[in-house]
């Protein structure tokens, strides 16, 4: 198969700083404009300034590990041939139609004059519009498809199967059942077993046993909260079960996530005493930048990002203990010291055992800023994370590339994970119908 030219853009470097290497068998070009976006970033304390420097340091590595002229191109692993390419005006060649006074139309002209000179050209970009403007020029144009998995294919963690009324009848005498001739059941998916005669009890698989098992029995509310619906009563479950250590929930707004998230990390922390603290995490702003432009002390700067996870604490505090002791009771919880409010931004680099930890809005996050989270976690640790991959705010993010959708995809086979897709908002009537409408 002819080699193919990939022009790599600095969005898909900053996602994933080794996608140099994933172009088998095909040349890599990387625009000097691209290098200039990168040295731009370098400084920058966020995941993109780190994902900066190793794709420059790496580069820099060329030089020295291979033989060859990085203008002229450098074999490396995989059969790819990388070089760097120096834009000039050739009077030969179609004239380039944009100007290049910015950075993006400087790429796109090392992709059109490559593909003047008659190589098969493929810009990769993760801008929607760099790929509409490559493909007006007559370029292929495509979205970075590594470290993707189909949100619309999305593993749910729960389904629903017909029995007869005779296995469930079964398994709520004996508590647990086989399921003949089902082999597909991931680790600890639940299912609803119903029958024609209305019977129906909710299970969970136990990967080991190969059987359906009963879900915990919860004696009393989880501060002041009870499941209002199969769906939370399931993802409840997965949040209380200590053998589970990362745990995901995916629901539109109203579902309950970052509620269960809290009220379970409560029960553990204050009730059980299991971990030694709750840790509340959320990306500040679109693509992790620091929240230093804010004024105040780190915790002034944190309140207003984190007044969701505030608001989901008074509501438990006042449900839990009474609408007169609510105040009282939250100002209890936020003096004993465990539970800690961060921004995504200064979780790298710290070592967090035996913490409770909730990372919301994690859709926001790219598959190598979770990665860099969950590698945090110590012994004894549980990560829940939370979000609405079908609600994004990084530009360069969508619903298969987020790194939501990519621990699913990757975790689904894992027996220290579990998941669960909500689906009915149970925050109120009117938040219902919004939520369908809107």
């Amino acid at each position: 198969m002819k080699r193919k030219t990939f022009v790599i853009d600095t969005n898909v470097l900053l996602h994933d700083p080794n996608a140099i290497s994933k172009f088998k068998g095909n040349d890599v070009v990387i625009p000097i404009a691209v290098l200039e976006e990168l040295d731009a970033m370098k400084r920058s304390t966020d995941e993109l300034g780190k994902n900066a420097r190793h794709v420059l340091r790496y580069i820099d590595s060329l030089k020295e590990k291979a033989a060859g002229d990085l203008h002229s191109g450098v074999k490396i692993e995989n059969e790819i041939v990388i070089r760097i390419a120096i834009e000039t005006k050739n009077g030969d060649k179609r004239a380039f139609p944009l100007p290049t006074d910015r950075g993006n139309n400087k790429i796109l002209m090392t992709a059109f004059h490559l593909s003047e000179g008659g190589q098969r050209v493929v810009l990769v970009s993760k801008d929607f519009v760099m790929r509409v403007k490559a493909e007006a020029l007559g370029l292929e144009a495509e979205d970075y498809q590594n470290l993707k998995f189909s949100y619309d294919h999305i593993y749910k963690g729960f389904r629903k199967i017909e029995v007869e009324k005779r296995d469930i009848d079964l398994f709520l005498k004996d508590g647990h059942l086989k399921l003949d001739g089902i082999n597909d059941f991931a680790p600890n998916e639940y299912c609803l077993l119903t029958s024609p005669e209305q019977s129906n009890a909710v299970c969970k698989y136990n990967r080991k046993s190969q059987r359906m098992e009963p879900l915990l029995k919860i004696s009393r509310d989880v501060w002041g909260i009870n499941p209002l619906n199969v769906e939370q009563k399931c993802a409840l479950d997965l949040l209380l079960r200590d053998d589970i250590k990362l745990v995901s929930l995916i629901g539109q707004a109203g579902t309950g996530k970052t509620m269960m998230a809290l009220a379970a990390g409560l029960r553990k922390v204050f009730d059980e005493g299991v971990y030694s603290k709750i840790l509340v995490s959320r990306p500040v702003m679109p693509l992790g930048k620091d929240i230093g432009y804010l004024p105040g002390s780190k915790e002034e700067k944190l309140f207003h990002w984190m007044q969701p996870i505030f608001d989901n604490l008074e509501y438990l505090c006042q449900y839990a203990t009474g609408q007169a002791n609510g105040a009282e009771t939250q100002k209890w919880i936020m003096e004993s010291k465990k539970i800690e409010m961060e921004a995504v931004t200064y979780i790298r680099g710290r070592s967090l055992p035996k913490m409770f930890i909730i990372i919301d809005e994690a859709q926001n996050l790219t598959p190598h800023e979770v990665k860099t989270i969950i590698s945090r976690a110590g012994h004894g640790t549980k990560v829940v994370l939370t979000g609405d991959p079908t609600q994004i705010d990084n530009p360069y993010l969508d619903k298969d590339s987020n790194a939501l959708t990519y621990v699913i995809g990757k975790f689904k086979d894992c027996p220290i994970f579990g998941h669960v897709f909500l689906e009915r908002t149970e925050r109120s009537e009117l938040a219902a119908i919004a939520a369908d409408i809107l």
